[in-house]
């Protein structure tokens, strides 16, 4: 799914979790301070490499979602070793403490028929998502912290999924997803949008 619908004026904060952990605190902070609790989808591998990170998003009563173990192409992987993937993941996550059931995002968006069907027989709900920063691309990349929170709030809709990143572009070291959070949240409030996790996107 990229978005909800129905949801009316509703939107999902989401955060993926696979490089490194550079921008966890400040976008913690941030929620923390506005008050918004997010879905943070983390890949086994940060999960382990994390798990005081896990621990503090658990705190703080935000969502987990499945990102795989290694963030590698789906559309290139068996059946089993999407299985393999999944379950590493899952069990990471859960050894540091968290629950990413039932939710999975697919690394790069990388999904057809096939992959999705085998995700779901796995007890997972693929979610994608309605606009991405391009925060990951980093001040390397062309990117800013202006054009982040732009291309938020130009791409607002009902029941809309925001792809957000926790860590830090490995070329200059930037992190303007949460550099950009405070700004997105002011402007997407001042929209008539209200922020709720993917578990109440659904149910609404």
């Amino acid at each position: 799914m990229t978005s909800i619908p129905g949801a009316g004026n509703q939107i999902a904060l989401t955060f993926d979790g696979g490089a490194n952990a550079a921008g966890l605190q400040s976008i913690l902070s941030t929620l923390d301070r506005e008050h918004v609790r997010a879905t943070f989808f983390l890949t086994g591998t940060w999960a382990a490499a994390n798990p005081d990170g896990v621990a503090r998003i658990m705190a703080a009563a935000h969502r987990l979602g499945n990102h795989s173990m290694t963030h590698t192409a789906f559309t290139q992987l068996t059946d089993p070793m999407i299985a393999d993937e999944i379950g590493r993941a899952e069990s990471a996550i859960v050894a540091a403490g968290g629950a990413p059931r039932p939710f999975f995002r697919f690394p790069f968006g990388d999904r057809d028929s096939r992959t999705i069907n085998t995700v779901n027989g796995l007890g997972y709900v693929p979610v994608r998502w309605s606009v991405d920063t391009l925060g990951w691309k980093g001040t390397s990349g062309g990117m800013a912290r202006e054009s982040v929170v732009q291309r938020v709030l130009g791409g607002l809709q009902p029941g809309g999924i925001i792809l957000m990143h926790v860590g830090s572009n490995p070329d200059d070291g930037s992190t303007l997803d949460a550099d950009a959070l405070p700004l997105i949240i002011e402007g997407t409030r001042s929209a008539g949008f209200d922020f709720v996790t993917l578990d109440a996107l659904l149910a609404g």
